[in-house]
């Protein structure tokens, strides 16, 4: 028996509360999960994990055992970095992930001058929208942007963006300016829900929460769909403001209503706090930081 494998295998199903939830995160049949876990209690003589009407559960012994084994087991990672020079020189494997417009816009163009900074570090770069977890998703750095919850994640903020509104010059010449966000009523406005369904936007003013809704008369479920239907006349579309930056310098589009846009949006950098950090991701957080923070700037309107 590979004890160090049944601690892993252990580990997963603890952590997932289900052998088969264990197998898909292990990859390992649904069997092999289960015989790992018995050989491993017969091997020790207890029972370390009980069927209840919850899911798995740890005895006493149980938790007792997991405790030891993941700081077994992290001894043992950090030991395969220090070997394989990770805490000597930049080198090895990085999943980042970030939002796929941003990551498109900005992250990709720093993480290739990254790479040719340093030949001996490779890049896994997902970009999507949906909030990756760090532990589930292998992940190292993620790119965010809103407010942060509370986590023992390490995060560098790098600036803000804007939520904003905007419209072509010849649809507001043809329909006028919004003055305030009750007007949306008045106006035709592309969105990202149902045509059929009652939408709304939250705005801010003096401190306050408004909220004002409108039925759209153009739905997508891309923001490069929104923006090119907001460039060709259709009506006003809410983005983030570093996604239109070039159009509204070059008078493409123009914003509206900003007296009454929500407070800026935080951008971090984040990565999941460890005792001693690998050079990797050192170089990698020391890198990006500031030609992030220079391209959110210059990226400002």
């Amino acid at each position: 028996m590979d004890r160090l494998e049944a601690m892993s295998v252990l580990l997963a199903a603890a952590e997932s509360g289900s052998l088969s939830k264990a197998s898909r995160d292990l990859r390992l049949p649904l069997a092999t999960v289960s015989r790992k876990v018995a050989e491993l209690e017969a091997y020790l003589n207890a029972t370390l994990l009980i069927r209840s009407a919850k899911g798995l559960e740890l005895t006493p012994a149980g938790r007792s055992y997991v405790t030891a084994a993941k700081a077994i087991l992290e001894q043992v990672t950090e030991a395969e970095r220090a070997a394989a020079g990770e805490y000597t020189e930049p080198k090895g494997d990085l999943v980042v992930t970030a939002p796929i417009m941003f990551g498109r816009l900005h992250v990709l163009p720093v993480v290739t001058r990254f790479l040719a900074a340093y030949p001996d570090v490779s890049i896994g770069l997902v970009m999507t929208d949906r909030v990756a977890h760090f532990l589930d998703d292998q992940v190292d750095v993620a790119l965010r942007i809103g407010p942060l919850p509370d986590s023992s994640l390490i995060a560098t903020r790098l600036g803000t963006v804007r939520h904003v509104i905007c419209a072509s010059p010849d649809y507001l010449a043809a329909n006028g300016t919004p003055s305030t966000p009750d007007d949306l009523v008045r106006h035709s406005v592309i969105s990202f829900q149902s045509v059929s369904v009652l939408s709304t936007w939250i705005f801010e003013s003096e401190g306050a929460e408004i909220t004002a809704s409108f039925r759209s008369r153009l739905s997508v479920n891309t923001i490069d769909a929104a923006i090119d239907a907001g460039l060709s006349g259709a009506g006003l579309v809410r983005v983030v403001s570093y996604q239109i930056v070039d159009h509204v310098r070059s008078g493409r589009l123009k914003l509206v209503l900003e007296s009454f846009e929500p407070a800026p949006r935080p951008v971090h950098l984040v990565y999941d706090t460890q005792s001693r950090l690998p050079l990797k991701l050192r170089a990698f957080v020391d890198f990006v930081v500031p030609r992030m923070r220079e391209r959110l700037m210059d990226a400002a309107i």
